[in-house]
């Protein structure tokens, strides 16, 4: 896997440009409007791969919502996933909330089913999860986001969220490395 995250860029695959991400954010905006524009909803934004979908999608949801956010990461900028490591919980109550989860992938559904988990411990009335990209392959461990922008094939992926050791969240569309056809 390339080192450098100029060359990493250059030589990654565009599987999504910027306008087929934003109408797969219009998508999504739509389905959770109409699931979710008259119950009062907290939204939390798993941070930091979800800031840049939620920073998209939240500005398209016009309804009442309160914002609050979490911070749980298995990768600490590498490339592969270890242990659920918490830096920040939610500061705002859930017990008898909605509750919507964004975040950027869905890749072995890991990292996602122990935040819910931890957020069901809370009792809330209705907890939902949205992300903008799920990943295809069999190794997943059978949780489903209820929302989902965008599929995508197994490789590393990078961009609106999702980074390449720690760089190229910025990236205008979601590319993939070139060399890894593997989903390392």
């Amino acid at each position: 896997m390339a080192e450098d995250p100029h060359k990493a860029r250059a030589n990654a695959d565009c599987l999504y440009d910027a306008a087929e991400v934003d109408a797969a954010i219009d998508r999504l905006a739509a389905a959770i409007t109409r699931d979710l524009a008259q119950s009062d909803p907290v939204v939390l934004v798993v941070m930091n791969g979800g800031l840049i979908p939620a920073g998209h999608l939240l500005t398209r949801l016009d309804f009442p919502l309160r914002l609050d956010y979490l911070h749980a990461t298995r990768y600490r900028e590498r490339t592969r996933g270890g242990g659920l490591h918490w830096l920040k919980r939610p500061t705002r109550p859930l017990r008898g909330e909605t509750v919507l989860v964004i975040d950027d992938i869905l890749d072995e559904g890991i990292t996602l089913a122990e935040i819910v988990a931890d957020c069901r411990r809370e009792a809330p009335e209705r907890l939902l999860t949205a992300v903008l990209c799920h990943k295809r392959h069999d190794r997943h461990n059978g949780f489903r986001a209820d929302y989902v922008g965008l599929e995508v094939e197994d490789r590393y992926v990078f961009g609106y969220g999702m980074d390449y050791k720690g760089y190229w969240r910025n990236a205008p569309g979601i590319f993939a490395l070139a060399e890894d056809r593997t989903g390392e």
